[in-house]
């Protein structure tokens, strides 16, 4: 599909607005975003022995991008209200980085798509990361917050290409 050419949220006197979806079909909907927190070797301790002074950064981190998948619409203007029907938030401790992978998944049965909730749920998830162990590293890098998958509407299928090289990133997915 190509490109679009304007952009959807905005009228042509350039005024913003929240596009209407009323007139597509519901239709199965899923977004997968990545992202993840590099962090000192101490933080990186104190994250994957549960350690931590103010608790379990990783079960709170899940909790904070779970909670901000659902609160999106409040968050980011001109986001609709929609019905999410599964949020996974998965955080991987990574040696390598140090630091913590973090991946959402977000679906719905709804006019249209997650991927700005699974780019909350990241954000939130690494915000709560850094929050719980600043105390001890303030260098933290919050970095490649992106969409990897997204599929459902009318736009259908998009997979972020398994060649792409980022910094501090797995590739091959």
């Amino acid at each position: 599909m190509a490109p679009r050419k304007t952009l959807t949220h905005l009228r042509p006197d350039g005024t913003a607005h929240m596009v209407d979806v009323s007139t597509k079909d519901a239709s199965a909907r899923v977004a997968v975003a990545d992202g993840y927190v590099r962090m000192g070797k101490q933080a990186f301790a104190q994250m994957s022995s549960g350690q931590a002074k103010k608790g379990d950064v990783l079960g709170a981190a899940r909790l904070a991008g779970i909670m901000g998948a659902k609160r999106t619409w409040e968050l980011i203007p001109l986001c609709h209200p929609i019905p999410i029907t599964a949020v996974e938030v998965d955080l991987i401790p990574d040696p390598t980085l140090p630091g913590v992978r973090i991946s959402a998944s977000v679906k719905t049965v709804g006019q249209t798509g997650v991927e700005m909730e699974a780019l909350t749920a990241v954000t939130c998830a690494s915000l709560c990361v850094y929050d719980m162990l600043k105390a001890v590293d303030r260098g933290m890098v919050i970095g490649d917050v992106c969409v990897r998958l997204k599929d459902g509407g009318r736009s259908g299928r998009y997979q972020r290409a398994s060649t792409t090289k980022l910094p501090g990133r797995r590739h091959g997915g």
